[in-house]
């Protein structure tokens, strides 16, 4: 720790010892405990920060309020089936690929620590991830104290720097200099409307199916719990109905995985094959749920009524409250058969009365917690239920804290998957480089590479990388250019870019950079339709699906560039891109369609000439020539050249290059050894498996 950091935590000391003396703190407890770093919540999230700073032997501790980690999990899903994919036979050994497809595992340098330990079903039961986080903290030894409930949290200002101060039930205070916020999102999104007393919530509904059996059912809202819940009841109750304001999104369609997945999408069958469920659209705070009781004490099943007698049996309408305002003066939720608005009659769609209203809508970010000086903002879209985060998820006027996990998602709402393990675990990585450049100096980890390995690199990462895979468009891989080599960043946050220098430590020579994206085509086409996809490589910037892109810039983007780039663009327009056309296969590895043409784009941008040679044409080039080709003089002059696989050598075989004897095929090389041992060569096909 520097002089200035120790005398910062001396002032903070003597600004609470002070604050004490004077009797500010309501519980009456001079407990204080300080760290460096407070991590709020024991999830997936707080768990993947806890191991990152615990490999730099970080001062932290993670507060939990619950008796283990990962307690939402426990709850939700009601039906507990979760919905991220635990692709375990990917026909691949290679880690990073498989990460492509494994939605659960968190980050970590433990080869086995992985969920398929705890379960191998494609889409997992809830019950098992606490199971794993359980495992992960164990084995990786965390330092997470659980029974802490934070009540209220403190900004605790000196000198235009600023930390925190958090309060737990006992009076206990926990003091640091930053503060990582991973509590995700818990508390039920609701809606005021009249009679929204009357509706049941996702998170108390019973989950026995039995309980809705014979029973009209109207849930509010579209997404994923609301599907979940009406596929859980399908075959018991007599009719579903969803309402919402906006149609059904299909994740297939939006390519958004937070989406209705297929899993839960039952009822599209039974809506559009005319069995009596159905969607719905209309504004949720125009409604009212009105109730009548049903004066026989039988319910109502269509035009009969069942033998078995109940209770009164409450039914509920769906109306409109301005109907209401100008039927009933008192805004009462209570209607008889006579003065129920005539907006049920005459062909309304949801005319017919439901013997329950369950409210699906999501969850939002618990502000509650934040006193006015450590509260971030609320961020302007998800309709305020997550709160506004700086490009590298600091709150935005609320230095020193970050936002990690679900509640971050406000970067990525509806465009990538960072409200989701398999994005934010990324996202997580990408904040603990932030925070050591900032508070520890130590810059954003670069590999440094000759020119000369720059295509074979790049090929590398687009086809095994996990993180710019699952956070397209949002973290991207930044080519610092230097001359005659570069240094390669990986999974850098891509809304950051103008403010690279500070946040990495690395700054931007004459030479420019080049950003690696991941990226959707912008094109809106029919996603199963005729026409979907492009093979051509010509028409590369045509492709739709996912695929990467190469941005080159001569300077750093500004604040101002970022902020008027193109509609639907990662990034402000560059001085020359590149799109790897889409593959079916989403294997870039082939000689003509993928890496020629990057090769022909990069020779451009660098103005330098990449093609690789055989020793035997270096030497020649070199004999001949002031100036050989860079591939020569970073390889074979340095006493490395190009290394052949069985491809390549039927290859020249076949051209009548080599002699043609059995037994002198070496075995293929792994790209990972080869770049280890080797200078970089472009292969004519390269092997990814291992």
């Amino acid at each position: 720790m520097s002089p200035i950091q120790r005398l910062f935590w001396l002032l903070c000391v003597l600004n609470l010892v002070l604050a004490t003396s004077s009797g500010s703190d309501p519980h009456g407890s001079n407990d204080t405990l300080s760290h460096e770093y407070c991590v709020l919540g024991a999830g997936p999230a707080g768990l993947q920060m806890g191991y990152f700073l615990s490999m730099r032997q970080r001062d932290y501790i993670i507060l939990e309020r619950n008796s283990g980690p990962g307690s939402f999990f426990n709850i939700y899903p009601r039906h507990k089936k979760l919905i991220s994919i635990n692709k375990i036979y990917t026909g691949r050994r290679n880690r990073e690929f498989n990460l492509r497809h494994d939605w659960n595992s968190l980050l970590s340098d433990r080869p086995d620590l992985l969920f398929q330990r705890i379960s191998r079903e494609l889409y997992p039961n809830a019950d098992d991830y606490p199971r794993y986080l359980s495992l992960f903290e164990q084995e990786l030894g965390l330092k997470v104290k659980y029974g802490v409930d934070i009540g209220r949290i403190k900004a605790l200002g000196f000198r235009g720097d600023q930390g925190y101060v958090l309060t737990d039930q006992n009076g206990v205070r926990y003091q640091c200099r930053v503060l990582l916020v991973a509590t995700g999102l818990w508390v039920p999104q609701q809606v005021d409307f009249l009679g929204s007393d009357l509706v049941e919530g996702y998170e108390s509904i019973p989950t026995d199916p039995e309980e809705f059996k014979d029973q009209a059912v109207l849930i509010l809202g579209k997404g994923n719990s609301a599907f979940e819940t009406a596929q859980s009841i399908l075959g018991r109750a007599s009719r579903i109905h969803l309402y919402s304001p906006s149609p059904v999104r299909l994740a297939w369609q939006t390519h958004y995985v937070g989406d209705l997945r297929a899993v839960n999408n039952e009822l599209l069958d039974t809506y559009q094959l005319k069995s009596l469920d159905g969607l719905v659209e209309g504004r949720l705070d125009d409604i009212a749920i009105v109730r009548r009781v049903n004066n026989e004490g039988k319910r109502r099943t269509g035009n009969k009524t069942s033998g078995k007698s109940l209770k009164a049996k409450e039914q509920l309408y769906l109306t409109l409250s301005e109907l209401l305002d100008n039927q009933n003066g008192n805004k009462s939720s209570n209607v008889t058969a006579q003065n129920l608005p005539g907006y049920h009659t005459d062909n309304f769609s949801l005319r017919q009365p439901y013997d329950r209203v369950i409210r699906c809508l999501g969850f939002r970010f618990n502000f509650s917690i934040f006193d006015g000086s450590a509260q971030p903002p609320q961020c302007s879209g998800a309709r305020g239920r997550l709160p506004g985060v700086t490009a590298w998820y600091e709150g935005r006027g609320t230095p020193n804290l970050f936002v990690l996990g679900t509640a971050a998602h406000s970067r990525d709402y509806r465009l990538s998957a960072g409200g989701f393990i398999h994005g934010f675990r990324y996202t997580v990585r990408a904040v603990h480089k932030v925070l050591e450049q900032r508070y520890h100096n130590i810059a954003w980890p670069a590999t440094k590479l000759p020119i000369s390995q720059l295509q074979s690199w790049i090929l590398k990462r687009v086809n095994e990388a996990s993180g710019p895979y699952q956070m397209f468009a949002l973290l991207g891989d930044i080519i610092l250019l230097r001359g005659s080599h570069c240094e390669y960043l990986e999974e850098f946050p891509l809304q950051a870019l103008s403010q690279l220098s500070a946040l990495s430590g690395r700054h931007v020579s004459e030479h420019g950079l080049m950003v690696l994206v991941m990226q959707y085509g912008l094109n809106h086409t029919d996603t199963l339709g005729p026409g979907r996809a492009e093979s051509e490589w010509t028409k590369a910037w045509r492709s739709n699906f996912l695929h990467p892109v190469l941005y080159y810039y001569k300077t750093l983007p500004t604040e101002k560039d970022m902020r008027q780039r193109p509609v639907g663009w990662p990034l402000p327009r560059p001085e020359a891109v590149h799109h790897m056309v889409e593959d079916f296969l989403t294997e870039w590895d082939q000689p003509i369609s993928h890496s020629q043409p990057l090769r022909r784009f990069l020779e451009y941008c660098l103005q330098t000439d990449l093609r690789p040679f055989y020793a035997e044409s270096c030497f020649l080039m070199s004999l001949t020539s002031r100036n050989p080709p860079v591939f020569c003089r970073q390889g074979y002059l340095k006493k490395q050249g190009i290394l052949g696989n069985s491809h390549l050598w039927q290859h020249a075989r076949e051209a009548g290059l080599m002699p043609d004897h059995q037994g002198d095929v070496p075995p293929d090389t792994s790209v990972p050894e080869y770049l280890t041992h080797a200078g970089a060569a472009v292969v004519s096909r390269i092997n990814f498996d291992l």
